[in-house]
């Protein structure tokens, strides 16, 4: 009884979810007023509408990578005689078959994910009696970002749960987590499911077809392993290749980190500082290694530009002192290079390093605070 109560008071005016469709749909009626507030154009809802313009071109690569991944193999097999026909919206060459096609694919696991995570969301609203967070939207597309073209979609709904549950809703919501969300349920998937997300048939969508991403083959093989696939480090770059859904690209992932940029929602000293961690280590590798992997290849394979641009400026999981964020930054950066060279059997380790990075950040904050007051005391001595 006490619940259809909850629920009916969140519908009426004034309630979680009569606020949650106002602020989302219209412009808040009530705004502050007088010289003790601090007022600002910029309002929640707002950074995640820029936020979203930020994933668009990782979306609509996401759209056309994981339709021409699909369109691509089935051609290659029906020439190889594996299959007798094509079914349709099969030519790999054509700009609207693969985007339709990857839209059949990405479509129902950002379906999964923004339903799941709204239900749960909606239930913490409503026994806390406050709206629900504009950031439902982003989460959802970021774990959707994160998944290879063929993770069953129940799965999904499992990671979503435990991603929106643990990293965000226990903390108190939107603003009170200390981990991404998003990150969480690709750390669900990651120790339940590992098949499903590092396996070598979740790459592409095709019922038989099994292939390695090209970084588990460039640090198990080499990277001269990749020529004979036709993988070049520009069609790394420009994410033509198999891999989840968002990282494929790196030239997207740079579209979106100028828009971040340019709006003030994101630290440059973080998507400086990661890259340049790998950079420096990586370099140092190949200085005592010919063979190992160059700078130039760490940058553009695997999650890296995906997890630095989108994961690691998250205001809520990311170092806030400028000097720690440099910490944070090449912290990062410096655990990736090593994870991937000295653990070849986790090639893709951007999320949990992130997360690792995540969890040190309020350490590394203390500690550039502390020093500034130490400093400080010492003046006035």
């Amino acid at each position: 009884m006490n619940i259809l109560t909850s629920l009916k008071s969140s519908f009426q005016k004034g309630g979680a979810l009569h606020e949650a469709i106002d602020t989302t749909l219209y412009s808040p009626a009530d705004v502050t007023t007088g010289k003790t507030h601090v007022r600002d154009a910029i309002n929640h809802k707002r950074v995640m509408s820029v936020i979203m313009l930020a994933l668009l071109p990782s979306i609509l690569m996401a759209l056309w990578n994981s339709g021409f991944q699909q369109n691509l193999t089935l051609n290659q097999m029906l020439a190889a005689g594996q299959i007798d026909s094509l079914p349709g919206l099969s030519d790999s060459t054509s700009l609207a078959a693969n985007l339709l096609t990857g839209f059949g694919l990405v479509f129902p696991i950002w379906l999964v994910a923004i339903i799941v995570q709204a239900v749960w969301v909606t239930i913490f609203a409503v026994f806390r009696q406050r709206s629900i967070g504009s950031g439902v939207l982003v989460t959802a597309t970021l774990i959707t970002l994160l998944m290879p073209p063929a993770v069953p979609l129940w799965q999904v709904a499992l990671a979503t749960s435990f991603g929106v549950v643990i990293g965000r809703e226990l903390f108190g919501g939107t603003g009170m987590n200390f981990l991404n969300p998003a990150l969480v349920a690709w750390a669900f998937m990651t120790l339940a499911y590992p098949a499903s997300v590092s396996g070598e048939a979740v790459w592409t969508a095709v019922d038989g077809y099994s292939g390695a991403t090209p970084l588990a083959m460039a640090l198990g093989d080499g990277v001269s392993s990749l020529a004979p696939m036709g993988i070049t480090w520009m069609s790394a770059f420009l994410g033509t290749i198999p891999g989840t859904l968002g990282e494929t690209s790196t030239l997207a992932c740079l579209f979106g980190a100028a828009i971040l940029l340019i709006s003030g929602l994101a630290s440059w000293r973080v998507i400086v500082s990661i890259p340049l961690g790998v950079v420096i280590l990586s370099s140092l590798l190949c200085a005592f290694n010919p063979d190992a992997m160059s700078p130039a290849w760490h940058l553009v394979l695997g999650g890296l530009a995906f997890g630095t641009v989108f994961l690691a400026t998250d205001h809520s999981a990311s170092a806030v002192t400028p000097k720690g964020q440099w910490i944070y930054g090449l912290l990062i950066g410096a655990l990736i290079v090593l994870v991937r060279v000295f653990n070849p059997t986790m090639p893709e380790s951007v999320g949990v390093i992130l997360l690792f990075g995540s969890v040190c950040a309020p350490l590394i904050d203390r500690f550039i605070v502390n020093a500034h007051i130490k400093k400080r005391k010492k003046r006035h001595v």
